[in-house]
């Protein structure tokens, strides 16, 4: 099997910008809680529903139980260990789109936040990176829909960091490009995958169950804790619904 490694570089590229399209949206106006929750609810949905009915099942039809259990819970473990070692925080939005400056009113702190926030979200990219070149290497359409819904994840994530260090004083661009900055280690860790799964073929039904486990802990540990965290829980719900749906009508056009 030879990897497609141009193909995987867009791919991992478009779930990038979803980090640079949510630093673009505080050039234009600061987001509400309701968009950002529904977000967060319609990449949840997509990702559990895409890791169990394809990424997983997959790995399970093509190499075994062990395998794949390998795999799910080596890339669940990987974003565990580097959430505990480098967590990045997310901060709270009130309803008209305002930071919540309870504790954060320093714009030194806000400062340090959204550059700490940036670091960690970083070094979150690379294992959705390695999901993206999985997903692809297995069937380009599952590798677009992995990328769709990584990018919503990371929508939130940009406008985490480019919101406190545009409130702390930076110039909307500065904050903008940092945000933008990010989200390019999503190609860097979907190439060494590429390369990996490329000399190694036989480890593919492993990425996939990898790529699984990675967004199932996104999910769990993420997405769905942060969004009720924010209120509105049923724009969260309604979000996942629609997300499982979107899944559903995504798989359906790629059979």
């Amino acid at each position: 099997m030879t990897t497609d490694i141009v193909g995987i570089i867009a791919l991992s590229a478009l779930a990038g910008l979803g980090t640079g399209l949510g630093g673009l949206v505080v050039l234009i106006r600061k987001p509400g809680q309701k968009l950002l929750v529904f977000l967060m609810g319609l990449a949840s949905g997509i990702m559990i529903m895409l890791s169990f009915l394809e990424l997983l099942f997959e790995s399970l039809k093509i190499s075994g139980l062990f395998l794949a259990a390998t795999g799910f819970v080596t890339g669940s473990l990987v974003l565990f260990f580097l959430d505990f070692l480098l967590p990045h925080e997310h901060f709270s939005v009130s309803e008209k789109g305002v930071i919540d400056t309870k504790i954060l009113e320093d714009a030194g702190i806000l400062k340090r936040q959204g550059l700490l926030i940036a670091i960690g979200i970083s070094l979150h990219n690379l294992p959705e990176g390695f999901a993206v070149a999985s997903g692809y290497s297995y069937v380009p359409k599952i590798g677009l829909i992995v990328a769709i819904a990584i990018a919503l994840h990371n929508i939130p994530e940009g406008v985490a960091i480019a919101l406190p260090l545009r409130m702390s004083g930076a110039s909307k661009w500065a904050s903008f490009r940092l945000a933008l900055i990010s989200g390019l280690m999503e190609p860097l860790g979907a190439v060494i995958a590429a390369v990996f799964l490329n000399a190694f073929p036989v480890l593919g039904p492993f990425g996939l169950a990898f790529a699984a486990g990675v967004m199932v802990f996104i999910t769990l540990d993420e997405l769905i804790p942060v969004a009720h965290e924010h209120g509105h829980e049923h724009f969260t719900s309604l979000g996942v619904i629609i997300g499982c749906i979107a899944t559903f009508v995504l798989l359906g056009a790629v059979w």
